[in-house]
This record gives C-alpha cells, sequence and structure tokens, in this order.
C-alpha cells in the first residue's frame, strides 16, 4: 500500500514537472515568435488601430494608416499656406518651391490633356502632393507609409478613372466613350477582338495604377529594413558597408517617392488625354 502511494505521487510530481516544463517551453516560443515579428521586414506595413470607434456595425477606428494620411494632407496644406501667405514680386524659398511645384504639374497637364486640363489641374495637383507627403513621410523613423497599402493606393486610383469616366461621357456622350475602346479604321471582322481588348486594358487600368505605387513603396521599404538588421548584426567594424549602403539607398528612396508620385499624376493626365483626343 506504501508502494503503490509512492508511485502515484510520484506521477503526480513527474505529470506537474512535465507541465511546468511544457508552459515554459510555450512561453519562450511566443517570445520568441513575438520578436521575430517585431524584427521581421513586413511588420513595418501591419496596420493598427489606434482609436477605436465604433458606430453600431460599422467600424470607424483610427489606424496608424490613416493618422499618417491625415499628417501628409496637413503638411501639404501647411507648406502651400505657408508659401502663398505673404506673396512676393521677389519670392522666398518656401514660395519658390510651391511655384514650382505648381507649374511643374500645371505643364504635365497642358503638355498631356491640353487647355481642357485646366479645370482639372486642382484634381491632379491634390494627387500628387498627397501621394509626394505620403511617400516622404514613409521615409522617416517609426513613421509609417500609407502608399505602402493596397487599399490607399486602389482608392485613389478608382477615383481618378472614375473621374477620366465620367469627363469622357460629359464630353463626348455615352456613344463617344464606347468609341474609345473601338478605334477607326479597324476591319470589321477584327472589331470584337479590338474592342475587347481595349476595354479590357481600359478596365484593369485601376489595378495596374495601384499595383505599381503600392509594390514600388514595399519593396524599397523592405530592402532598407534587411539593411538596417545587417548593420546590427555585423557590428561596428563590417556593419559600416551596409549602414553606408543603406544610406545611399534612402537617397535612392527619396528619388522613387518622388518618380512615383510624378508617374501617377502624369498617367491621370494620359488617360484624361485620350478621352479629349478620341473625340
Amino acid at each position: 500500500m506504501f508502494a503503490t502511494f509512492f508511485i502515484a505521487m510520484s506521477k503526480k510530481t513527474l505529470q506537474e514537472t512535465v507541465n511546468q516544463e511544457a508552459a515554459q517551453i510555450q512561453e519562450v516560443t511566443t517570445d520568441a515568435s513575438h520578436a521575430e515579428g517585431a524584427h521581421s521586414p513586413l511588420s513595418q506595413f501591419e496596420v493598427k488601430n489606434l482609436v477605436d470607434i465604433h458606430v453600431g456595425s460599422i467600424d470607424l477606428s483610427l489606424t496608424n494608416s490613416a493618422l499618417y494620411m491625415i499628417i501628409a494632407t496637413f503638411f501639404s496644406i501647411l507648406f502651400l499656406h505657408l508659401a502663398t501667405k505673404k506673396r512676393q514680386l521677389v519670392p522666398s524659398k518656401i514660395q519658390l518651391v510651391a511655384e514650382g511645384f505648381y507649374n511643374f504639374v500645371d505643364n504635365m497637364v497642358l503638355s498631356s490633356v491640353g487647355k481642357e486640363g485646366k479645370k482639372f489641374m486642382p484634381f491632379v495637383f491634390t494627387i500628387f502632393t498627397f501621394i509626394l507627403f505620403c511617400n516622404i513621410l514613409g521615409l522617416t523613423p517609426y513613421s509609417f507609409t500609407a502608399t505602402s497599402q493596397i487599399v490607399v493606393t486602389l482608392s485613389l486610383a478608382c477615383i481618378s478613372i472614375l473621374t477620366v469616366i465620367v469627363f469622357a461621357i460629359i464630353r463626348n456622350g455615352f456613344g463617344g466613350f464606347i468609341h474609345m475602346f473601338l478605334p477607326s479604321g479597324v476591319p470589321i471582322l477584327m472589331a470584337p477582338f479590338i474592342f475587347l481588348i481595349e476595354l479590357f486594358s481600359f478596365l484593369i487600368r485601376p489595378l495596374t495604377l495601384s499595383v505599381r505605387l503600392f509594390a514600388n513603396m514595399v519593396a524599397g521599404h523592405v530592402l532598407l529594413k534587411v539593411v538596417a538588421g545587417f548593420i546590427i548584426s555585423l557590428g561596428v567594424l563590417v556593419g559600416i558597408f551596409p549602414f553606408l549602403f543603406s544610406v545611399v539607398m534612402t537617397g535612392f528612396e527619396l528619388f522613387v517617392a518622388v518618380l512615383q508620385a510624378y508617374i501617377f499624376a502624369i498617367l491621370v493626365c494620359a488617360y484624361l488625354g485620350e478621352t479629349v483626343k478620341s473625340h
């Protein structure tokens, strides 16, 4: 009887020890996974709720993505306000930069759309400055790149293409809008195939616009994160090489940030120009 009691107590003690070790292993594994996630190059793109706001079943929470879009809008308005607050015949430095931006976009619209495009100058200028400030803000330390989210870039692309469609229908009529997908001089037998190809290429424009901007922002930031990891892991002596490379890449990413804003804006102008030239 004493032997049975001793065996039972030994089994209970052994089971408790196994459970404690399993709990410790689980805790270590969880901490390791959290640490790995925190240092992952993709963790910087995670959308997090900052302020939970729910109206019935609708989630209106303020996320880090929405916050940085608000910040980008605020800085763009502040920049233009400061630049135009005291307009002078001999412009100040900030006024000179703002006028350079304005003339740059204005020439872009005029060369792509023509004089009819003047009415779209505020729209294209807004798109350009918003994307530009979002891209540049994403390069600052511990920030968030709103244009690295496909839902943001796709929304901008859909708004742009919808503007093109509305303008085409108002200007050329619905028949003229359909005629955009069937160029003149196409043989009758080839007309259905050409129409479907042109229609498909038009419908995927929101996707190509959004993916181009999204992919460039994600790729550049992932590369910078990976290089930054090498700086820490290689130490002071060897780590100087990835550090210098990261400095060069940061400058290149700044160039890409401006370039992608320009590409998005110039493509919107090109789509508007097709509407004018198709009639």
